[in-house]
């Protein structure tokens, strides 16, 4: 078999890395050889423009370049994003909008009231008693919560039946490992730092309150089988095997962000699937720690709609010049949110790396999630849910898939 010329690819990654000398945590991760980082390092320091120009003439020679197809157009979507990103950092002003499609691949659309209108009466149902809706909530969230003291053996617990049931389904290399550790002032509630060589440590966010019902989600985004088995099954297959180098490293605001967290955030539905709830409850109950799987399932069904509300404020802020106290006021009223959780996710709103990384969460889980329903009738949720953790998918070939169903 012919071997493909890897310069351009090459020059990809080598891209990647300078944008990390320029912001700290562009690079989420990086599996290739140590060497090419430090020449990076040893390098002048890269400027904004000098990068954009980088990313423009990679665009350029991409066609002329003889890889696949799937490889030509997840780079295609790569470069246009490092391209964006570029022109940020040079002091173009770049709406949001038109950023989280540059980056993404996805047109932003605002959320319709009428649907949050129609889960909060849902939610309501489901949440009978005296105050208000929010305040219901609010308790039953509260009821829900995790003693911090206990927060690490409850997400062993839950990690170990999760890779249990994921080796089984969809495999992973015999030395994987996933380590946790707790931390403080961070604006996410937990984040996945893959080291490469298949292992991960997951970092959970102590400042947050941590629900029961949620943690199952948390694990299965930050390990299994999101994003530590999609990155142990990718360095395995498109990397060791395949020999496609741009995948040693993993680039925010671009493209396989919006496919990683989308993939991440149906990690239960993947793995467990219906009755997650009660699956979840006995675990957690055999440790002391009880809540009602069944309820907490159903509110998880009603509540998924509001998931949007956080995207409309990223638009209200950025585009539409909205002050914090409005898009603060507009997520505690449709979200069912605090006013210190409406500002945590300001927090991570107006921060400069992850303003728009909000859209990879929410237009990731219903582009992902619409693939996923509309798989051949012959085709397991696990077979298709395995292109996902081993193919270069981009949410342009993936809309493009749904479109020709």
């Amino acid at each position: 078999m012919a071997v493909l010329p890897p310069d351009l690819p090459l020059e990809y990654v080598r891209l990647g890395l300078r944008f990390d000398r320029l912001e700290s945590g562009f690079v989420d991760a990086y599996t290739g050889n140590p060497r090419l980082r430090a020449e990076v390092a040893d390098e002048p320091a890269p400027t904004p423009s000098g990068l954009r120009d980088q990313a423009r003439t990679l665009l350029q020679e991409l066609d002329a370049a003889g890889l696949p197809a799937d490889r030509t157009e997840y780079l295609r979507g790569q470069l246009t994003g490092l391209e964006c990103t570029a022109r940020k950092m040079s002091g173009e002003q770049i709406g949001f909008v038109d950023e989280v499609a540059a980056y993404f691949q996805v047109d932003v659309a605002p959320g319709d009231p009428a649907e949050y209108a129609a889960a909060h009466a849902e939610l309501a149902a489901l949440l009978p008693g005296d105050g208000t809706l929010a305040e219901r909530y609010a308790a039953h969230r509260r009821r829900e919560e995790c003693p911090p003291d206990r927060l690490e053996t409850a997400v062993h617990a839950l990690s170990s039946a999760l890779r249990d049931r994921v080796r089984g389904q969809y495999g992973l290399p015999e030395v994987e490992t996933v380590r946790y550790e707790v931390v403080t002032d961070k604006p996410w509630s937990g984040f996945n730092y893959y080291e490469g060589g298949y292992r991960s440590r997951v970092a959970i966010n102590a400042d947050l309150p941590h629900r029961l019902s949620q943690l199952p989600h948390l694990v299965a985004h930050e390990s299994y089988p999101g994003h530590h088995t999609e990155h142990c099954r990718k360095e395995r297959g498109l990397v060791d095997r395949a020999d496609r180098m741009e995948h040693t490293v993993f680039l925010v605001n671009t493209p396989e962000c919006l496919m990683a967290e989308g993939l991440a955030d149906l990690g239960v539905q993947a793995s467990i699937g219906e009755g997650w709830g009660p699956w979840a409850a006995e675990i957690l109950g055999d440790l002391g720690l009880r809540f009602d799987g069944h309820l907490a399932e159903r509110i998880a069904t009603a509540a998924a709609p509001l998931n949007r509300v956080r995207q409309d404020a990223a638009v209200l802020l950025h585009d539409r010049g909205a002050d914090v106290d409005e898009v603060s006021a507009y997520l505690q009223r449709w979200s069912l949110v605090s006013a210190e959780r409406a500002a945590q996710q300001i927090r991570f709103l107006t921060d400069p790396l992850w303003r728009a990384y909000t859209s990879t969460y929410v237009e990731g889980f219903d582009l992902l999630s619409r693939w996923l329903a509309a798989r051949p009738a012959e085709q397991s949720v696990a077979d298709r849910f395995l292109r996902l953790l081993d193919e270069p998918l981009t949410p342009r070939a993936v809309a493009g898939e749904l479109r020709a169903v």
